[in-house]
């Protein structure tokens, strides 16, 4: 197996539906292994979360293995919380594959918390000469070059991240606008892909508007206007790890795919965090679908949400935005998004009835 390192596994790990699901391990019968304290009060948390009361004798073993005193020392439930989160966390990174060693899975996590905030952009302003169709035309046109290049997720919200940043750090004219995308997306693939395509088949997919020399001319300008600065922690990132905290199926986290994606055309959602992005794309996935929850799936979905995204406000405006977009992507010019997910690999969760009423659902004006 390759063997990569665990930021750049994030979003590796999700293409297949099966990625998602948590991972079950079945021990041998006949060589007992024991385990761990802290995996087996893994076991135990939904049924800790879903009562405040400890009714059965194995719950209250596994508290007692991390805390001594019991849950009587204990001023409330929300105590365990932030060691219930770090084992959630923990157990996640290594059910999806995105981590080698699990000593520092939560190192890794803070760390990528942390780091997000250094890319935030200070509002959704583009300049003069440009609008937000303009741009959306341009994201749209990406997202199908993307999509026939057949390139990683992650290569795509890069590009797009990348695309925002030098329109706020160098000059570049309308008419150059397609070509800055382009390398853009080049640039990406130069970070994330394994196999990259000719400058030459490049500047075909732009209909030889531009040369070879003024493609790579404006790589090394958007390289210097952004200081060599390719770093980025996409909302897919956390979008996996929030889903499989909160265990999510299959279908909910292809329809908050499929909204997170939408995010790329909204000039609005520059300003939001990527964490906060993943969350309300989630949330908005989760009451669109109305699936029917356990216990257990709700006590897993509060674990998740005790992830810091912002306030309820902020979450609430994203969710706004997502339903805006999502009730008429459908009938929009930049519709590569929705032909995109309509597919049987997506589910067809662009295509799902719940989105119909989606507007009238969270109260959204039309």
């Amino acid at each position: 197996d390759e063997r990569r390192a665990p930021l750049r596994t994030w979003a590796n790990a999700c293409g297949p539906i099966d990625r998602w699901q948590p991972v079950e391990v079945d021990e041998p019968r006949m060589a007992p292994v024991k385990m761990e304290p802290e995996r087996k009060w893994v076991h135990n948390c939904p049924v800790i979360l879903s009562s405040s009361h400890s009714g059965g004798d194995g719950c209250v073993e596994q508290t007692a293995l991390l805390y001594p005193h019991g849950l009587q020392s204990l001023h409330s439930l929300q105590a365990l919380v932030p060691s219930l989160l770090r084992l959630e966390v923990e157990k996640s990174l290594e059910a999806l594959g995105l981590i080698w060693d699990r000593s520092y899975a939560w190192d890794v996590f803070l760390d990528i918390m942390r780091t997000q905030t250094r890319n935030m952009l200070p509002n959704a302003d583009l300049p003069q000469h440009f609008t937000d169709a303009t741009r959306a035309v341009l994201v749209n046109w990406l997202i199908q070059v993307h999509e026939m290049m057949h390139f990683q997720d992650e290569t795509l919200y890069l590009a797009i991240h990348l695309l925002n940043c030098s329109l706020r750090h160098i000059k570049v004219t309308t008419a150059n606008l397609q070509l800055l995308g382009m390398v853009c997306l080049f640039l990406a693939a130069k970070k994330e892909e394994s196999l990259l395509p000719e400058v030459s088949g490049l500047c075909y997919l732009m209909d030889h508007t531009y040369t070879k020399h003024q493609l790579l001319r404006m790589e090394r300008k958007v390289l210097c206007g952004l200081k060599f600065n390719l770093s980025y922690s996409p909302p897919l990132h956390f979008l996996v790890l929030l889903a499989s905290v909160a265990r999510c199926s299959a279908k909910a986290v292809w329809m908050a795919r499929y909204l997170l994606e939408l995010s790329l055309l909204e000039g609005q959602c520059l300003v939001f965090l990527p964490v906060q992005l993943a969350g309300a794309a989630l949330c908005l996935s989760r009451q669109v679908l109305q699936e029917p929850q356990t216990p257990e799936g709700e006590a897993a979905w509060c674990l998740a949400s005790s992830i810091h995204v912002g306030s309820e406000t902020v979450v609430l405006r994203i969710m706004h935005i997502l339903a805006k977009a999502a009730a008429t992507a459908h009938a929009q010019e930049t519709c590569a998004t929705f032909i995109k997910f309509s597919s049987p690999e997506t589910l067809h969760v662009s295509r799902h009835l719940g989105l119909k009423n989606i507007s009238a659902l969270l109260g959204v004006c039309p």
